[in-house]
């Protein structure tokens, strides 16, 4: 489980093939002493298990191993050497659940269709896929590349957030603009909400 709330910025190091998918090596600013073999990272918004960890010449790093499922469904399959990625470690019992329940579970892959800029604030518009649409809301919560965002405007299969200078700063969001596809992890509640009216 995670918040959405991102807590570091890591650079693809090396992405490199294997029988089952990719392997890719991060650079972080986590300590690796403090990160254990098995530990789950949201990479991007997705849920990974570390493989590896250490310290190079290029400061600390950790490994993580994508499967077909996960390079069909996200963004991992496109991350090349030189890309940043948002990052946030599992929750801990009694953590602050700053943003909303996130599970790395993505759901699909929005496409920016619009970017404005704000004295105090950016404005982006999305296109996601139809099949989930309909479990996002206006005032409900996404996540966008991990980021936990509030939903402002919806509009058939478009919907639009507004991203504080904060969050641009803290996460890769600055650098992102017309064009440009994230993961998108629709609000866990909606997906429940919307399974159990199909039994009614």
């Amino acid at each position: 489980m995670f918040t959405g709330i991102i807590t570091d910025v890591g650079r693809i190091a090396s992405v490199t093939e294997i029988p089952a998918g990719l392997r890719t090596r991060i650079d972080t600013l986590y300590e690796p002493e403090g990160i254990d073999i098995g530990a789950s990272i949201a990479c991007g918004g997705v849920c990974h298990t570390v493989t590896a960890r250490g310290r190079g010449d290029t400061g600390n790093w950790f490994e993580i191993e994508s499967a077909a499922e996960t390079l069909r469904l996200t963004t991992v399959g496109a991350w090349q050497p030189g890309d940043r990625v948002n990052l946030e470690r599992s929750l801990k019992i009694g953590d602050e659940l700053g943003g909303h329940i996130v599970q790395g579970h993505v759901d699909g892959v929005a496409e920016i269709i619009a970017r404005q800029d704000h004295p105090d604030s950016v404005f982006f518009r999305f296109r996601v896929p139809r099949d989930c649409a309909r479990f996002i809301a206006k005032k409900g919560g996404v996540a966008l590349d991990g980021t936990s965002l509030t939903v402002n405007e919806v509009e058939g299969d478009t919907f639009t957030v507004f991203l504080i200078p904060h969050t641009l700063t803290a996460t890769t969001w600055a650098g992102r603009g017309v064009g440009d596809r994230v993961n998108l992890e629709v609000d866990m509640m909606a997906r429940y909400a919307a399974r159990l009216a199909e039994y009614r």
